[in-house]
């Protein structure tokens, strides 16, 4: 094994060059270290002005996300070895607008989220003194997939339908929603069917499925994306025969 492994960080800084660089660092390797380690040597011990995002470390808050040789991974996640002997290129994700350096900026995402609701929806809210919203364990397998999402933002990075159509609602956002769709105490699907229906909602998605290849957690944002076009599709139907009827 090598005693050092270079990267090749992209680097912008808005208030300084007009365009992105790449700028070429040594770093020492070692078994153990994932990329997010030798960023970290690179901000501890080379340029304290390299800036991304970080935090748990333990591939749980997904802010780590960035584009290791041309794929999107959790850098916390991602070992150096197998990129060895490199150099290896490290970029921030794709399909978003970068704010510096390995920092994308992720607001459409926040507003494409909040569109969709992802939250309990109840028509009528039970009193604290009527108990709580019980579930079998079959009720929570029916969405528990769909929870574990940790909004990394590799599914966007990795959908070419995103980049092509940035007003897509995108599989993370559908995914959590179909979270809550599926979920026996909620009664909001109604509400997110008039975002999930529509053409930037799911009938944008060509199926190509790289959202679930890429996915740390195993979410399958594509499978929540056909599994929703089904239901649309047999709710349409129904109200054919049934008009005035409500998805």
């Amino acid at each position: 094994m090598p005693d050092t492994v270079k990267l090749e960080v992209f680097r912008y800084r808005p208030e300084g060059e007009g365009e992105p660089l790449y700028e070429t660092f040594e770093v020492p390797y070692r078994d153990e270290w994932m990329v997010l380690d030798a960023l970290n040597q690179i901000k501890d011990h080379q340029d304290g002005t390299l800036s991304y995002r970080w935090a748990c470390r333990m591939g749980v808050c997904g802010s780590c996300g960035m584009t290791v040789n041309g794929e999107p991974v959790l850098t916390c996640a991602t070992y150096l070895e197998p990129f060895l002997p490199g150099p290896i290129r490290v970029e921030p994700l794709h399909g978003f607008p970068v704010i510096r350096d390995l920092v994308g900026d992720l607001e459409d995402f926040v507003g494409k989220l909040q569109r969709v609701k992802p939250w309990i929806i109840r028509e009528e809210e039970r009193s604290p003194s009527e108990g709580e919203y019980l579930q079998t364990p079959e009720e929570m397998d029916a969405y528990k997939r769909y929870s574990m999402c940790i909004n990394c933002m590799l599914c966007y990075a990795a959908c070419p339908i995103y980049e092509l159509e940035p007003g897509f609602i995108g599989p993370a956002a559908i995914a959590l929603a179909q979270r809550y769709n599926l979920d026996s105490r909620d009664e909001g699907a109604r509400e997110r069917h008039e975002v999930l229906a529509e053409h930037e909602g799911v009938w944008s998605c060509t199926f190509v499925g790289e959202c679930s290849i890429v996915c740390p957690k195993d979410v399958d944002p594509a499978g929540a994306i056909q599994r929703y076009k089904v239901d649309a599709t047999l709710d349409f139907f129904r109200s054919l025969v049934t008009p005035g009827r409500s998805p």
